[in-house]
């Protein structure tokens, strides 16, 4: 227990000391089927196949707009060996240049569970997410910057693989873009705006099509009667480049793809078999220098409730 805590204040150290940088800043798909974190391995109590998870998310970004989102993740058992997962998140931002509110990206995920042994499990995911808007939203008819956008504004395809242990969770997914948004949000737009010199200090993303991310999860376990947490890394690396289109031609920059890496602390305790709560705490260690999707989190930290049923 008392190497336990100490692991535990050093990840916390560590934390702190990354302040500057960015949190768990990943398009949606590492809290998905497979890929979501400090996920359950207990062979003794068979777990109920249905659950609902109400979370509380907060992220504060590299600049002035701060993310509000309230989360229903409903899972429901098809039957003993495959669930479908559908996550429902209503989203708020506040920011310098305009508040914004709605419904974020819906996303639907079928995951299987392929082998099953006393001491592992190895679990395949297979999901999508829809867009609810077209990452369109403006401010007295200026294209906001996708910082504002409620919505990604695409359809995704996703796919993952998750190998859990008592201690250990690893994981990995895809996550693929299939079309470009319909974000207007160009410097050109706000040249007679008192805030221009903040707004330049957002990437351009006129028509942004994505490029395709690949994750990888480690995570460490520890694992009691009623008390769990972990520690984790989240690598995600965007394989092609960010395609958008600032005036007439379509830029793709050498800097809008590679590594953007974070550490997460996860922490949980449950009620009874049927009911607990979950505390997550994200950070960015290493960040892309170009990031016209807005998905630039410094400092991560949400609080969940969860009902199995």
């Amino acid at each position: 227990m008392r190497k336990c805590c100490g692991l535990l204040c050093t990840f916390v150290f560590l934390l702190s000391v990354h302040a500057f940088s960015q949190g768990c800043s990943d398009a949606g798909f590492c809290t998905m089927g497979a890929m979501k974190p400090d996920q359950p391995f207990n062979k003794k109590i068979r777990l109920t196949l249905r659950s609902m998870e109400l979370s509380f998310y907060r992220g504060t970004t590299t600049l002035t707009p701060v993310i509000h989102v309230v989360t229903a993740d409903m899972n429901f058992g098809l039957n003993s060996r495959t669930s479908f997962q559908v996550k429902l998140p209503y989203q708020f931002v506040t920011g310098r240049l305009a508040n914004t509110s709605g419904l974020g990206d819906i996303s639907l995920c079928f995951t299987k569970n392929l082998v099953t042994k006393e001491k592992y499990d190895v679990n395949f995911s297979l999901g999508t997410k829809i867009p609810t808007n077209g990452s369109d939203k403006s401010v007295d008819g200026r294209p906001l910057p996708m910082y504002y956008q409620t919505s990604l504004g695409t359809y995704d395809a996703i796919a993952g693989v998750s190998f859990i242990t008592k201690r250990w969770l690893l994981a990995t997914g895809i996550q693929v873009p299939l079309n470009k948004n319909d974000n207007e949000f160009a410097w050109s737009r706000w040249e007679d705006h008192p805030e221009k010199e903040y707004v330049d200090r957002y990437n351009q993303a006129r028509y942004l099509k994505r490029g395709t991310d690949v994750m990888l999860r480690v995570e460490r376990n520890f694992r009691f009667s009623r008390f769990n947490f972990s520690l984790g890394l989240l690598p995600i690396y965007r394989i092609t480049r960010d395609e958008i289109m600032p005036g007439t031609v379509v830029v793709k920059r050498d800097d809008a793809q590679g590594l953007a890496l974070s550490g997460i602390l996860t922490g949980g305790y449950n009620f009874n078999v049927r009911s607990g709560i979950k505390a997550l705490i994200g950070h960015k260690i290493v960040q892309r220098d170009f990031n016209p999707d807005g998905l630039t989190r410094e400092l991560v930290t949400s609080m969940s409730y969860v009902y199995r049923f």
